[in-house]
């Protein structure tokens, strides 16, 4: 294929999974917003007008950028993980490997739109948080930069979660057990200086704190954790993970399953 081809081929499959969650935006886009509007309502004003501030910050604005990070990876991975399972679990993902679609146009593709998705619930949630509180800014380059590295990183694996799922129950096996723990655990709601020194260490080893604090530090300039270290390790992780992706969608490692 040339690269017009490749373009239109890539295009094409973006537009598809766009059009897959807006046509069913009220399972899709709706729902977030209202689980995050009863996160500000419960945690922010009810539970925060006690705790007071966190890092110099109100605890409001302080879980803000959390909870907008803790939307994009839960529907950048799950759009993904469910969109590509359903193709193969109907057989169409056969017709896309025996067209002249190079493997990492149908990987890109669907990151794509997982992409899409889960920044969309993003906005729409940084849209929800006004209504509680006022958001300033400190390095929109960075916010901006790391939530797009998030929503790709967690799209990646949302598509070899579907790889290796066999079945419609392994698709919530990960977000239900490990995504959502880790989410929970990596500073959404609090600070890791609050922690004890052991625990402050095991939790270095959850890689969603280094992207809550990235965009944290974002949002309101205060990090737990070395920024330029974190962005290393999201890169990192999104090298090795789109690799991966690619080597088992090339040599069919769960299509057939």
């Amino acid at each position: 294929m040339n690269p017009k081809q490749i373009a239109i081929a890539l295009w094409t499959l973006v537009y598809k999974e766009i059009k897959r969650f807006t046509r069913i935006w009220p399972q899709t886009l709706l729902p977030p917003s209202i689980t995050m509007t009863m996160y500000f309502i419960i945690f922010g004003n009810l539970i925060g007008s006690r705790i007071g501030e966190m890092d110099g910050y109100s605890y409001m604005d302080f879980i803000v950028p959390g909870l907008i990070m803790m939307a994009v990876i839960t529907n950048s991975y799950s759009n993904v993980a469910s969109s590509f399972f359903s193709n193969k679990f109907q057989r169409s993902i056969e017709e896309m490997m025996v067209s002249p679609m190079p493997n990492w146009v149908i990987l890109t593709g669907f990151v794509l739109g997982g992409m899409t998705r889960g920044l969309g619930v993003g906005l729409i949630v940084t849209g929800v948080s006004l209504f509680f509180t006022r958001i300033e800014v400190a390095h929109p380059l960075l916010t901006v930069f790391v939530v797009v590295l998030t929503a790709a990183l967690f799209a990646i694996g949302g598509f070899i979660n579907a790889l290796l799922g066999k079945k419609f129950d392994d698709i919530s096996i990960v977000p239900t057990f490990v995504l959502t723990p880790l989410t929970y655990l990596g500073g959404v709601f609090y600070s890791i200086s609050l922690l004890p020194d052991f625990w402050q260490g095991v939790s270095m080893l959850n890689p969603i704190l280094y992207m809550v604090n990235v965009f944290r530090y974002g949002f309101l300039g205060v990090s737990d954790i070395p920024v330029g270290w974190a962005l290393a390790a999201v890169l990192a992780f999104i090298t090795v993970l789109f690799g991966v992706a690619l080597w088992m969608l090339e040599h069919g490692k769960g299509i057939r399953s």
